[in-house]
C-alpha cells in the first residue's frame, strides 16, 4: 500500500508534450478529487503497489451509517472496472448507493487514470493479459479472497477474461455494455448461385477506407493530445453528453475536464487496447469464443442500454452459449453506453439486487 503522491510518470519521448497540453497529473487529481467530494460515505483511496512497482489507483467505498461495520466487511466486495478512456471518477452516481450493504472498490485500470502508465505489447493476446495480471496482482495485494466483479464496456472485456482465468475469485461476473464480444461480421455479396458461386466482400466507401486508415496509423485519443490548448474544448464539443449526464451534481465543466485530463496524459493504456482491436473497433479475439470457458457454475449478468450502440443481442448468444448455467440479460431503458450515468437509480437497484444474489 502507498500514499498517493503528485508524482507524474514520464516517458522519454512524450516528455515534450506537457508544453504544449494543458494537463498533468496534478490537474487530473484536483478534477478527480472535485468530483469524489460528492461521495457521502467513507471513502479510502490509495495507490496499490504492484510487484512489478506498477501502482493501480484505487478507491474503497464504505457505509458511513451501517450500525454493523463487521457484517458489513464480511460481504463480498463489489469490485468495479471503468470502459476505454475512463476512470473511478464516473462511478459517482454509484458509489453510495451500492456501498450501502458491502464495500465497494473502484480502480483506474494500468494505464488509465491516475494508475502506471507502463509501455504494452502490439499482440492482442499479450496486451489484454498485462491487463487481467494487474487485476490479479492488485486482488492479492490487497488480500480479497472473492468478489463480485463488475465490468464496463472494455472493463467487462478484461472482467470476463479474468473471470476464466481466476474463477475461484469471482462470484458473480457483471458485464455493463460490455465491449470486445461479437465476432466482426463479415460483409458479404452472393454470386449467380450454384457451387461455381463466389463470395465476394462489400466494397466499403473511399471516406470509410480513409478513416479506418487513419485510426490505424494513430492511437485512438491521439487527436485530444495533438490539439494541444483547444483539447478540453474538443472534449465539451464532441461529448457534451457526458457534462448533461452529470449536470445535477455540476454546473460547470468539472466531468469534461476530468475525462480530458484522464486521456490528455501520455498514452498507455489505450496503445494496449488498440493492440486489442481490428478495423472500426471490433476485438481482434472476440470474447463470445471463449466465453465457454467459464465455469458453469458462474452466474453472469449482462446489463444492457436500450439505446447503446453495443448489440445486445450478444447478451442471448453468450446465454445460448452457456446453456444452463446461469446468465441473465437485462435491458435498462432510455439508457445509453453509460447506463450507469443515464440511468443510476435503475442501475443502481439492478447492481444491488444481484449482489444480494450473492450475500
Amino acid at each position: 500500500m502507498q500514499d498517493e503522491t503528485d508524482t507524474e510518470p514520464t516517458s522519454g519521448y512524450w516528455s515534450w508534450w506537457p508544453s504544449w497540453r494543458p494537463t498533468s497529473m496534478s490537474l487530473l487529481k484536483s478534477a478527480e478529487a472535485k468530483i469524489l467530494a460528492c461521495i457521502q460515505n467513507d471513502v479510502w483511496s490509495r495507490f496499490v503497489t504492484l510487484p512489478n512497482q506498477n501502482r493501480t489507483w484505487t478507491l474503497k467505498v464504505t457505509s458511513k451509517t451501517s450500525r454493523k461495520p463487521p457484517i458489513q466487511a464480511a460481504q463480498t466486495p463489489l469490485v468495479m472496472v471503468h470502459g476505454f478512456g475512463g476512470g473511478v471518477g464516473l462511478w459517482i452516481r454509484n458509489l453510495d448507493a451500492l456501498s450501502q450493504s458491502r464495500p465497494v472498490y473502484a480502480i483506474d485500470l494500468l494505464g488509465f487514470g491516475r494508475s502506471s502508465r507502463p509501455s504494452f505489447p502490439s499482440d492482442a493476446s499479450l496486451a489484454e493479459e498485462q491487463f487481467v495480471s494487474s487485476i490479479e496482482q492488485w486482488r492479492q495485494s490487497l488480500g480479497l479472497e472473492r468478489m463480485i466483479l463488475l465490468g464496463h464496456s472494455l472493463g467487462g472485456y478484461l472482467a470476463t477474461s479474468y473471470s476464466i482465468q481466476y474463477p475461484e475469485r469471482v462470484s458473480h461476473l457483471i458485464l455493463v455494455d460490455a465491449w470486445g464480444f461479437p465476432e466482426r461480421p463479415q460483409q458479404q455479396v452472393q454470386g449467380s448461385g450454384g457451387q461455381g458461386s463466389e463470395v465476394k466482400r462489400v466494397s466499403l466507401p473511399g471516406w470509410v477506407k480513409v478513416v479506418a486508415l487513419v485510426v490505424s496509423l494513430f492511437n485512438p485519443l491521439a487527436v485530444i493530445r495533438a490539439a494541444g490548448p483547444w483539447g478540453p474544448g474538443l472534449v465539451n464539443r464532441f461529448r457534451p453528453d457526458f457534462k448533461r449526464k452529470f449536470e445535477d451534481l455540476f454546473d460547470d465543466d468539472t466531468m469534461t475536464q476530468y475525462i480530458y485530463h484522464c486521456n490528455a496524459q501520455s498514452p498507455s493504456g489505450e496503445v494496449g487496447f488498440k493492440a486489442m482491436c481490428e478495423s472500426f473497433g471490433w476485438a481482434k479475439r472476440p470474447m463470445v469464443q471463449r466465453v465457454n470457458l467459464l465455469p458453469p457454475s458462474m452466474p453472469v449478468t449482462m446489463v444492457y442500454g436500450a439505446l447503446s450502440w453495443v448489440d445486445s443481442s450478444t447478451g442471448n448468444t453468450v446465454a445460448e452459449i452457456r446453456g444452463k448455467s446461469p446468465t441473465n440479460v437485462i435491458m435498462i431503458e432510455d439508457a445509453s453506453h453509460h447506463v450507469y450515468a443515464d440511468q443510476p437509480e435503475e442501475f443502481n437497484r439492478v447492481v444491488q439486487n444481484i449482489c444480494n444474489t450473492v450475500d
